[in-house]
């Protein structure tokens, strides 16, 4: 799957031949701001483009064309403050309207970044002995925002699953499986468009699967899921937020399900780009 294909596919016409002749392979993410050129980033980087400035109708035009023309009916994901199509993260940024009966989560939209989602076979070939011989274990996959997270759990899932190992994989938002853009591997089952917490429980009722799948845990009711499937005997997979096990231990929810024992690995993303590095460390 070209993920800088299906974010360029997005854009308004007016923007999208401009941006295809300037988006290398390297980009991470398009940001559209309203009356700034549109801009790509890389790594920790941000170069403008030479093209025309981006107009309110623009974002608009994007996110008609991302929502198939309902943008109202995608509302509850936008308060959220991002929505997904094809795998790509589209964020969101302006006026934000508050709880309101009309459902319009932003009166103004000012600027949009699609995150560019990448199928990144192999990134996983360094340390994937060790997460994968002997026993499976329940494994947390730790990175910043924009750190690479969901790609490497969906690396670990295919990875799992081409094993013959069954994996439900809760998939809230569409970014793991995109609806069928990427591989997840041939003993997958993927359930989407719901919280991932419930979606986790009503995997582990209907599907019987083996490892249960979800990206970026943080709240409440995701850690009691995770604490609800740790004592069913379900191996887990998940992402979070952070940059190592210090940020975890500070944060009194992820703190509890270590001690727990809920998960018995890290795996720690670090870098960006093609300069990723992945380690994994046992947790005792």
């Amino acid at each position: 799957m070209n993920g800088t294909k299906a974010a360029l596919e997005l854009l308004p016409t007016g923007l999208r031949e401009k941006a295809g002749r300037e988006a290398g392979p390297e980009v991470e993410e398009l940001r559209l701001r309203l009356g700034q050129p549109v801009s790509y980033v890389t790594g920790v980087s941000e170069r403008r483009s030479c093209g025309p400035p981006v107009r309110r109708e623009d974002l608009y035009l994007l996110l008609e064309k991302a929502t198939g023309a309902a943008l109202h009916a995608a509302a509850g994901a936008l308060e959220e403050g991002y929505y997904c199509k094809n795998g790509v993260r589209i964020g969101v940024c302006g006026q934000a309207s508050g709880a309101n009966q009309n459902r319009e989560p932003f009166r103004n939209i000012t600027s949009l970044s699609l995150r560019i989602p990448r199928e990144c076979r192999g990134i996983l070939d360094g340390v994937k002995g060790k997460l994968l011989s002997g026993r499976l274990e329940s494994t947390l996959i730790l990175a910043p925002p924009g750190g690479g997270k969901t790609t490497a759990l969906r690396e670990l899932i295919r990875l799992i699953s081409q094993s013959g190992i069954r994996v439900g994989v809760a998939d809230e938002r569409m970014e793991l499986f995109g609806g069928g853009v990427f591989d997840l591997g041939p003993c997958t089952d993927v359930l989407s468009c719901q919280p991932k917490a419930r979606a986790a429980m009503q995997l582990m009722r209907a599907m019987n699967p083996q490892v249960i799948a979800m990206d970026e845990i943080g709240g409440e009711e995701d850690a009691g899921a995770v604490r609800q499937l740790f004592g069913c005997g379900i191996t887990l997979l998940a992402s979070i937020h952070a940059r190592d096990r210090g940020d975890l231990e500070r944060r009194p929810a992820c703190s509890r399900l270590l001690k727990e024992g809920c998960f018995q690995r890290l795996l720690i993303v670090s870098g960006s780009g093609g300069n990723r590095r992945y380690w994994v460390e046992d947790l005792g």
